[in-house]
């Protein structure tokens, strides 16, 4: 190590060139980073969606995801199956156990879902994918007076166009409507013509045909035949003969039906922007391409084309996430700057101006080696890596602040300035290697996090050693060099030396304060703890069992992710499953009346300052809603059908209103009248949600265990104080018809297959063919008019074609029972489950606390009374038992190698031990800070304390290092100890103040979107400062009572 420092000091042109190469190359690194709000979040699960076109839940469940489920059990790697039968659709979902090949486990599931041949006929062929994030950036609406499909046409001009701008790569549609053509054949014009569905289809299918037809190869080339006259068009199918007879008599297809050209009458969904019908596009990221110009790429192409568009159409920049990227990257700009000024300031005070400004240049030299090595790890630029780049801000300089301290203290006896440099550099140079390597370590356990959003975690590690290695670096190289070539001249201007001389004034008045302090109270105080170590050993397992106490009494409150206020206020109403979509409109007309009222009453308190910038509504669609509820450990929520409605408003940046999201959100609701028939209205202010706070999921084989044991547990909870709003996801869905045959069915040779095919013709309707036009895949289906399918007397009077030729009305060979079907089945592991939710107020009790309580006492029982029973914990729940359980373990071991790593320089095995006692009351003033501030604990303030520990290590490692020395140059332990404290006081009080002022910025800062990270900031500032009083005392006690009374490695 000598022979590195010694070189880079006697080249000091070859430092310069290095530090200008490595803030150069960074500088230039950054531009090229992808820039993202949140990072990617890429989950290991396989998702298998199959169609059944007309199926209740209960069809669906048993023709499709029974038969994936006992065709995927038991496959190599998969961890668990859970599936969702709804309406016409089946969903499966594969968790994989953690390590595993997606792309190769892709290939073996779709291999096992094709080799399934027992598919009813009309379910549509199964679609394998990986579940994974996307990466939407903004949001295009187009909204005007326009009938359904000239918007729609519209929309696909502009979708057309934006694809075509340099910047885009990938948009898509937001719930677009499909397109059909439907023919409508009435039952008496069937019986009037002795038709049947099936002969219309074949009649369409003869004469719409477009069939490539072979070749004539003649001498002057190849001439390719094709047979077309495939329909497109209303009156192409209308022209289509269905009969003809030998007088030349036809009757065309427009002539006994009704052709019409629009969308499938099932898509229930209706979206409206600012009060007129819209379509809504998605532009989305791609690989590398930074959000914010993707963005403005969007936003300039909105600006032009509403110029070239009629009065009434407009469109517009909506849910834009790269304005919420530029606003997060400007607040931590803001807070670095602060924070290294601060750093500077506190450098300057305590070292001279010179010796401080060299010391901080590691902090650029840092940072820039560390953007410089983010893509080789796959890093963005986020909010959560902006963030580590503040949370490291004064950890940088701590190995610079030891390595400068040390040789001005050299230089300061005499010593050449180069000797100086290379001496005081070698004295310390182990120990800061080793603080740092430990401080990598200590952050290590977030590597490898489990859990749905786990590998975020690794954002933080990655970052702080990159930029602890440069630290490191440029402290034992480059800095070096610089203080080797240092000089004290005086300043030519007399400005600058007046001002010189006043800050060295202010300068030795703070370091006489400080050496004050040092001899009065800290070296009389260290004295009398070490004359009384086990007194003082003992303090400070009280302060700890105290501590821990605390945490157990529930004094401070954990909450997994804490709320972040979003610049939206959503209204969402809920009506009972089936409910008709002209119902939910009514309500949702009234969260429309609402909002406008709301509005109008802001613009007048506020003076006509705009505080709602548009309004997005939706029926049949939560989409905000959606989005927003989707977070760690509820990453596909979805909300939709016709019983939903929702409007979204859309509010100008908090840092510009008045107001804030909680406010607004709190007087829609007081505004909102009760809704008749509704389930639930709901508003929500949030950027993004974990979850419910209390998740339970119960299975069984057996329905009727399960909805006992659900309504036995949801009553329990509702008795807990705190705990509001219990609900379960077992909703009843649409009513349903069965139908079942009469005896009198066998005497006409009716079949149970022939009356359900018929009757699924007339209702749902018989695909003929689907035709491609344009960008539309259309389907031509034949069917009963709309008006002879809404009563129960339309299938009474349906005529069955009976095997002879004649018809028979249904009423007269089927019974038709009315029951009550379910809007949608959830299974895990093969059986049925219901997922119970709830929620709780902080103030009076935790979802942990309540679950704690769950789990001892009423599950027990429940799984005792109902042999077939199993629960699980979902959502927040499930994700913070994999996060905590993940961090706990890694922890662990990241201490085995920290006591091995300072086992190696030590070379005891019981000095380590003196070194780590310091972490546990790191964890000790993180819980101050929290009370201090008045937050709850969160998994963020856990990360926190884990990166908390590699700071107090590093301090620690010097102090004994120091007490080593003192001792090998004769001194008795307690003369070692006293002489080693005053000595590294000021270093160790200085490298946390400069962690503790880098953070200060951050922990005030009043930005809504920055809150969520303040917790981890909280518990490393206060953990760093407490943790300094306890290493400056219980180091040298307990150094002292392990090397003089238990190991007695000192003669008398």
């Amino acid at each position: 190590m000598e022979r590195l420092i010694r070189w880079f000091v006697n080249n000091s042109v070859a430092a310069n060139l290095m530090m200008a190469f490595i803030i150069i190359a960074g500088a230039l690194t950054v531009p090229l980073l992808r820039m993202e709000v949140f990072p990617e979040i890429s989950v290991d699960i396989v998702n298998v969606t199959a169609v059944y076109p007309g199926a209740s839940p209960i069809d669906v469940e048993n023709a499709i995801c029974i038969k994936i489920e006992e065709r995927l059990q038991g496959l190599e790697g998969v961890k668990r199956i859970t599936s969702s039968a709804s309406e016409n659709v089946g969903s499966v979902n594969l968790e994989l156990i953690p390590g595993q090949d997606v792309n190769e486990m892709l290939d073996k599931i779709k291999a096992q879902i094709d080799a399934i041949d027992s598919f009813p006929e009309n379910v549509e062929r199964p679609i394998c994918r990986q579940f994974a994030g996307s990466n939407p950036v903004v949001t295009v609406a187009i909204d005007g007076d326009m009938g359904e499909s000239e918007l729609s046409d519209l929309t696909a001009e502009i979708k057309d166009e934006i694809d075509g701008l340099p910047e885009i790569t990938y948009t898509q549609f937001v719930a677009r409507k499909d397109k059909e053509i439907s023919l409508e054949i009435s039952e008496n014009t069937l019986r009037k013509y002795n038709l049947s569905f099936y002969q219309v289809s074949q009649a369409v299918q003869n004469w719409s045909v477009n069939i490539p037809s072979g070749s004539i190869k003649t001498n002057d080339g190849e001439i390719l035949i094709r047979s077309n006259s495939q329909g497109y068009e209303i009156d192409d199918f209308s022209q289509i003969p269905i009969i003809t007879d030998d007088r030349g008599s036809i009757v065309y297809l427009g002539d006994i039906c009704d052709i019409k050209d629009g969308f499938i009458d099932s898509d229930e969904l209706d979206i409206l922007f600012n009060g007129s019908s819209a379509n809504l596009l998605t532009v989305f990221r791609v690989g590398n391409q930074n959000a914010i110009d993707v963005s403005e790429s969007v936003k300039k192409y909105v600006k032009e084309k509403n110029q070239k568009l009629p009065a009434n159409i407009s469109v517009t920049a909506w849910d834009d996430e790269a304005f919420l990227l530029r606003g997060r990257i400007d607040t931590m700009t803001k807070n670095a700057g602060y924070g290294l000024l601060l750093v500077i300031i506190v450098l300057a005070l305590f070292l001279k101006p010179k010796l401080a400004f060299w010391v901080s240049l590691g902090i650029p030299i840092s940072f820039m080696g560390g953007f410089l090595f983010m893509p080789l790890m796959d890093l963005s630029i986020n909010m959560l890596s902006l963030f580590t780049f503040i949370l490291v801000l004064g950890i940088v300089v701590d190995d610079a602040i030891v390595v400068g301290e040390n040789v001005a203290l050299f230089r300061e006896r005499g010593v050449e300035p180069k000797e100086a440099a290379v001496q005081a550099t070698k004295q310390v140079a182990t120990p800061v290697f080793f603080a740092i390597l430990t401080t990598m370590v200590t952050f290590s356990p977030m590597l490898a996090v489990d859990g749905e959003i786990g590998e975020i975690w690794r954002i933080f590690p990655l970052i702080t050693i990159m930029v602890l290695f440069w630290s490191l670096f440029e402290s034992l190289t480059i800095l070096p060099a610089h203080l080797a070539h240092s000089k004290d001249k005086e300043p030519k201007s007399a400005f600058i030396r007046l001002l010189s001389e006043k800050w060295e004034s202010l300068q030795t008045t703070l370091i006489f304060g400080l050496s004050y302090t040092i001899i009065n109270f800290y070296k009389p105080f260290l004295k009398k703890s070490i004359d009384r170590p086990f007194t003082s050993l003992s303090i400070a397992a009280g302060i700890f069992i105290l501590t821990i106490g605390i945490i157990a009494g529930g004094v401070v409150k954990f909450t997994f992710f804490p709320a972040v206020e979003a610049d939206l206020a959503i209204g969402a109403i809920e009506y009972p499953s089936g409910t008709p979509i002209d119902v939910t409109r009514q309500g949702y007309l009234e969260l429309e009346r609402t909002a406008s009222i709301l509005e109008k009453d802001l613009n007048k308190e506020l003076n006509g300052e705009v505080t709602i910038k548009n309004r997005l509504s939706t029926i049949g669609w939560q989409p905000m809603r959606s989005k927003t509820s989707r977070g760690p450990g509820n990453l596909n929520a979805l909300y939709a059908g016709p019983n939903v409605a929702e409007v979204a408003l859309e509010l100008v940046p908090g840092e510009d209103r008045l107001i804030s999201t909680e406010e607004v959100v709190r007087r829609w609701r007081k505004l909102m009248p009760v809704i008749p028939g509704a389930k639930d209205v709901l508003f929500f202010s949030s950027l993004f949600s974990a979850g419910d706070p209390i998740n339970i999921q119960l299975s069984s084989k057996y329905i009727e265990d399960l909805l006992t044991a659900k309504d036995e547990l949801k009553a329990k909870l509702n008795q807990y104080p705190g705990v509001f709003d219990v609900k379960d996801n077992y909703n009843l869905g649409k009513e349903e018809i069965n139908i079942e045959l009469l005896p009198a069915a066998k005497n006409y040779g009716v079949t149970m297959m022939m009356v359900a095919t018929q009757v699924r013709q007339a209702f749902y309707g018989l695909e003929v063919q689907s035709i491609q036009r344009g960008r539309d895949e259309i389907k031509v289906v034949v069917r009963y008019p709309e008006d002879d399918r809404k009563s129960i007397s339309d299938l009474e009077k349906m005529m069955i074609s009976t095997p002879s030729g004649f018809t028979i009305p249904v009423r007269q060979i089927a019974r038709l029972e009315i029951g009550q079907g379910l809007a949608s089945i959830q299974r895990k592991d093969r059986k049925r489950s219901i997922n119970i939710t709830a929620d709780v107020d902080l103030s009076m009790t935790t979802g942990n606390e309540v679950i704690a309580s769950i789990t001892t006492s009423l599950l027990p029982q429940l799984l005792q009374k109902y042999s077939s029973l199993s629960y699980d914990f979902e959502g927040e729940q499930q994700e913070q038992a994999d996060n905590l359980k993940s961090i706990g373990k890694n922890f662990i071991l990241a201490m085995i190698v920290v006591y091995m790593l300072l086992a190696i320089p030590f070379k005891s095995y019981f000095q380590p031990l003196i070194i780590m006692s310091s972490i546990p009351f790191g964890l000790t003033g993180a819980l101050l800070g929290h009370l201090l501030l008045g937050m709850n604990f969160s998994v963020l303030s856990l990360m926190g304390i884990v990166a908390l520990t590699g700071v107090v290590v590093n301090d620690s490692l010097v102090m004994v290092d120091f007490i080593n020395r003192y001792r090998r140059e004769g001194y008795s332990i307690k003369d070692a100890v006293l002489e080693a404290g005053p000595r590294r006081f000021r270093p160790i009080f200085l490298t946390s103040l400069t962690t503790f002022v880098g953070l200060i910025p951050l922990i005030l800062e009043k930005s809504t979107q920055a809150q969520f990270m303040i917790p981890m900031a909280v518990s490393l500032a206060f953990g760093v400062i407490f943790a300094t009083g306890i290493t400056l005392l219980l180091i040298p006690v307990s150094y002292l009572t392990i090397e003089k009374y238990i190991l007695k490695t000192e003669q008398n």
